[in-house]
């Protein structure tokens, strides 16, 4: 039995009909020149003989009795391999409107709880001659190693797929099977808890200094001058902050990365800089077309991770920061400073906290208290009349940088497909892969239709190209050089001309200095009736 951790059965407690908590990714394949086989049989036989590399696709849930503790997983031993992977065929023309459309129907689906919580769809049809690959997995299971290890499963580094070792036969006895004895899952999760809290104890001492140091943190920059304060408060009312439906709106954009890179470098930011200013600019212009954009700046929640350096562990280990879109400021310059700074001041707070925020704290009785929370929570609408923390989810998330191959396909383009949740109906999530930055985003479609999202998608576009416009750092460090220097030749412009006069060559004084005097001799004009009163 392996325990699922508090944060990973989160994902599992939290998901509602409305809200299904699994990630995907949408691949599109170009398939080898005169290609005759047939692709999704080869996908089909790649995956049976290499799952046993990836738990993530061997593994299920065997709940605790009456909900007393988070589930575990066990082995199962009877996986239908033609039920979690799938054929589809788009009808003709096959375009790519079609493709994004049907994909977001298949992410509003949720998983099936008595089998590995997976499912993959090998998608023919496409007009392009391209073949695409949408899978799914719970998000209880599939961050850190388990990503990692089905990344083993699916991709290689060349057309030619690559051979691995068969599965060592399973000896007979072991605990596996879902039937469980009560007893025996009984005094796992006691044992499991008593683990946590030993573990919560050791902790204390780090986690008072780790406080310590993020407060002294925030304390600094909240005397700054001249700068926005990190400590933001609530998020203000959007149409994106309601309770949202299972069906979902999906679209999709394909950006060059060193581009990307290039304009980071020259306006003074990161590319995570980049992505969240695109953000900013393509909501506030949305919103604005439709006269719903507050006064107040937008705020983004943005997923960080947790993991130390070499940390193989299957467990999530993620938390969440605040990031200031600045939609307030008008000037596009100057909201790409507040959105930087914002940005890496919550990046140097979560690095301070990590001790505090990876603690895995226990909870009796969580899963179906918990439950009844997301689903009172949605139904009650609360996400429409409580103000809300944030407005958008916005995820920036490094993939592999070099070309991968699926059963043989290259793979052109790598989406990523993720979680909106009641409160925040819109999900931006982009993903780095191969000399590309893919973005996806998925939306519940009653908030933002599937049109609304392509009108999203040309407004990161526009965004991007506003960002192209503004000055680079060096243009901007040699405008303020160049009004420092002309500030004594302005006053010199604006003083009383007879301090301006100065020794021409030759000794004499310049025609422009003696009229001053000139004018000084000659008989000053009589005032006009009223010349000497305040406009009013």
């Amino acid at each position: 039995m392996d325990h699922l951790s508090s944060m990973d059965a989160s994902f599992l407690h939290f998901e509602t009909p409305e809200t299904p908590m699994h990630v995907g990714s949408l691949m599109l394949l170009d398939l080898p020149p005169d290609y005759k086989g047939d692709y999704y049989e080869e996908v089909k036989a790649m995956i049976g003989r290499r799952m046993h590399l990836a738990s993530v696709l061997t593994r299920k849930l065997a709940p605790m009795p009456f909900e007393l503790a988070e589930p575990v997983w066990i082995e199962d031993d009877d996986i239908d391999l033609d039920y979690h992977v799938r054929s589809i065929t788009l009808r003709r023309p096959g375009t790519m409107d079609q493709l994004l459309r049907y994909v977001a129907r298949l992410h509003a689906a949720l998983l099936d709880r008595s089998r590995p919580l997976w499912e993959m769809y090998v998608i023919e049809g496409l007009g392009s001659g391209q073949v695409a690959f949408y899978t799914k997995a719970h998000h209880s299971g599939i961050d850190g190693k388990a990503g990692t290890e089905m990344a083993k499963v699916l991709y290689d580094l060349s057309a030619q797929p690559r051979e691995v070792p068969p599965p060592r036969r399973k000896r007979a006895g072991g605990s596996g099977g879902y039937q469980l004895g009560v007893a025996e899952l009984l005094q796992a999760a006691i044992a499991n808890s008593a683990q946590r809290y030993r573990q919560l104890a050791e902790l204390l001492p780090s986690a008072a200094r780790a406080l310590t140091a993020a407060g002294r943190m925030l304390a600094r920059r909240d005397t700054a001058k001249g700068e926005r304060t990190l400590n933001l408060g609530l998020a203000p009312q959007t149409i994106f902050n309601d309770s949202i439906t299972n069906q979902r709106s999906y679209s999709t954009l394909s950006l060059p990365l060193d581009d990307v890179k290039r304009l980071g470098r020259r306006v003074g930011g990161t590319v995570n800089t980049i992505v969240m200013a695109m953000c900013s600019e393509a909501l506030l212009r949305f919103l604005k077309a439709r006269n719903l954009l507050p006064k107040e700046a937008l705020i983004a929640a943005v997923p960080v991770s947790l993991r130390a350096e070499g940390d193989e562990s299957m467990n999530n280990q993620v938390s969440t920061v605040r990031v200031d879109l600045a939609t307030d400021i008008a000037d596009l310059g100057e909201r790409f400073k507040a959105i930087h700074a914002s940005s890496e001041a919550a990046k140097a707070v979560v690095k301070e906290l990590k001790p505090v925020l990876g603690v895995d704290v226990p909870i009796t009785g969580s899963p179906w208290l918990m439950t009844s929370l997301a689903s009172l929570y949605g139904r009650s609408k609360l996400a429409r009349r409580l103000p809300p923390l944030a407005n958008v989810l916005i995820s920036n998330v490094p993939g592999p940088p070099m070309p991968l191959y699926v059963a043989g396909a290259r793979m052109a383009s790598f989406y990523p497909v993720s979680i909106p949740y009641h409160g925040m109906a819109l999900n931006i999530t982009v993903q780095s892969y191969a000399g590309s930055l893919d973005l996806g985003i998925t939306a519940c479609r009653r908030i933002l239709s599937q049109e609304e999202s392509y009108e999203l998608i040309e407004h990161l576009r526009a965004a991007l190209r506003a960002i192209e416009r503004l000055p680079g750092v060096a243009a901007q460090a040699a405008s303020a050089v160049a009004s420092t220097q002309a500030k004594p030749a302005a006053l010199e412009a604006t003083a009383p001309a007879h301090l301006a006069a100065v020794p021409a060559p030759g000794g004499k004084v310049a025609r422009k200095a003696r009229a001053p005097a000139a004018a000084a001799k000659a008989p000053a004009a009589k005032p006009r009736r009223g010349a000497g009163r305040r406009p009013n």
